[in-house]
Parts: C-alpha cells; structure tokens; sequence
C-alpha cells in the first residue's frame, strides 16, 4: 500500500465564500504532496441519515418527489439532514423515517456511513436499516411534497441494477439492506 503521507494535502487556511440555510462553501488553501500550495473549493456540510424501511413481508417504502437540481421525479430512501453537527445520525434517521413515512422501527442497523463526494464536499450520509416497522402518521416538513411508495425489496434493487432509481444513498443503501439480510437468511 502507498505511503498515505506522500498522498496527503495539508489545509493551511480557509475563507468562507458562501454560508446558505444548507451550505457552507469554503475556499481553502492546501499544501501539496509536493510543497506547492493550492486553492479548494470545498461545501461544508452538516451530515445526514437515511432509512432503508424493510417490512416483515421483504417490502420496502421509498419515497417519492420532484428534486428541482435535476428537474425530475425520483424514488429515493427516506433522508434528511442533521439539525446540527453534533446531532447523532441515528437520531436524525428515527426522526426523518417518523416524518417521512409514519414509521417507527424496534431495530435501527446501520449499514455505512457514505461520502457523497469527496472531492468538493464534506457531507456524510449514516445509512440504517430499519426492521420491526409499525404504521403511525407522517408528518413532513411544510416545503416537502412526498409520495409514498411500497414495493419488494427485490424489485427494488432490480431497478437499480437497470438504472431506474439513480440517487446515490438510495443505490447504496438498497444494495447494502439486500445483501445484509441475504447474508442473514444463510447465517439463519
């Protein structure tokens, strides 16, 4: 393995450029493996959580909404941000799976922890599995449209593989639900 030290960009300094309701764009000074100095422009990010909801019957519930960035409508995971950095992920996930779905689970498992893109971004995304699901109501945020939908697990990572569901954390997170509880069922 490569000597990481001979890798390694040293931060120097770092000027705020942007500072938004949900990001923080910072411009950074590093220096470089090889002593020369070099501009980053880096989105500080507080982090977020995100649900893979599996019910007994192998369904899983996405959720569905218009993502205004690229203009169109996508099934994705239940998610949502930190309130704070210091929030717990796991926290963040309980009440993002309550507002978004009306569920409440007994077992919280968490599968990664996600970089969304390192190469500009400090967010981390905690993904859980959640399991043993009852029904309550949900309770979005007032800006948050959301539909609600309910199909197998497998079909699910079905249409990752043909490319039909292109969010990152929901790609991740189903591949990793279906493989964690695959490789339960042979423990089993």
């Amino acid at each position: 393995m490569d000597d990481m030290s001979s890798l390694q960009e040293v931060p120097v300094s770092s000027e705020t450029i942007y500072d938004g309701k949900i990001l923080h764009v910072e411009r950074w000074t590093v220096t470089c493996p090889n002593g020369r100095e070099a501009l980053r422009e880096i989105v500080v990010h507080k982090g977020a959580a995100a649900v893979v909801p599996v019910f007994e019957d192998g369904t899983t519930l996405l959720v569905r909404q218009h993502r205004v960035a690229v203009d169109r409508m996508t099934l994705e995971i239940p998610a949502g941000k930190l309130d704070s950095v210091g929030e717990d992920p796991l926290d963040c996930a309980v009440r993002e799976l309550r507002e978004e779905t009306g569920l409440r689970a007994e077992r919280m498992t968490l599968l990664t922890s996600l970089l969304t893109t390192p190469g500009f971004c400090t967010e981390k995304i905690a993904i859980y599995l959640a399991q043993g699901l009852s029904q309550g109501d949900t309770h979005p945020d007032e800006d948050e449209f959301l539909g609600l939908v309910r199909l197998p697990l497998d079909e699910a990572v079905a249409m990752v593989m043909r490319g039909e569901l292109r969010d990152g954390k929901t790609i991740c997170g189903l591949l990793m639900a279906n493989e964690y509880l695959r490789a339960r069922r042979e423990q089993a």
